[in-house]
């Protein structure tokens, strides 16, 4: 299993980074470890997406999965695979979950970024020493690409 946790400081609401991580064509951008998106949608609290996945630095076999992302409003997003029938062909091979949580501070919000990969025994030993050393740096990009982006709107908006 590969677990990473990273934080950041954004001058932004809570709603407005949610609601950009909530849409995963925009969302995309910032992150590398989404690939194409043939469909996504949203229905209240709940976004259901098709997408390829890209690990930093794994090569397998491109293969879609479906991901499900829940809002906490204006609290939390947890993100898993979305529940069967779908994923059939990875959810044998794959757990895994992540987070995007916000805070209020003086400064916006204070954001965490979680994100764990839990293969079988038979891709771990391949997956884990990978993933070790290229997730955290591609969570932190997004994170900082996150920042730049919003900030630069909400610099943007204000004048």
């Amino acid at each position: 299993m590969v677990e990473v946790e990273l934080q950041e400081t954004i001058r932004c609401s809570a709603q407005t980074w949610l609601e950009f991580v909530l849409a995963v064509d925009r969302y995309r951008e910032v992150d590398n470890k989404i690939g194409p998106i043939p469909w996504s949608s949203r229905v209240g609290n709940l976004v259901e997406f098709k997408f390829r996945p890209r690990l930093p630095g794994v090569r397998l076999p491109p293969s879609y999965i479906v991901s499900q992302m829940r809002l906490t409003p204006w609290q939390s997003i947890d993100v898993a695979l979305a529940p069967l029938p779908r994923n059939l062909i990875s959810r044998p091979a794959l757990q895994f979950s992540a987070q995007f949580s916000c805070t209020p501070c003086n400064d916006g919000i204070n954001v965490t970024r979680s994100v764990c990969f839990a293969f079988t025994p038979g891709l771990s030993w391949y997956t884990d020493p990978i993933l070790r050393r290229t997730l955290p740096v591609s969570v932190r990009r997004e994170l900082d690409l996150t920042k730049a982006l919003l900030e630069g709107e909400t610099s943007a908006g204000a004048g």
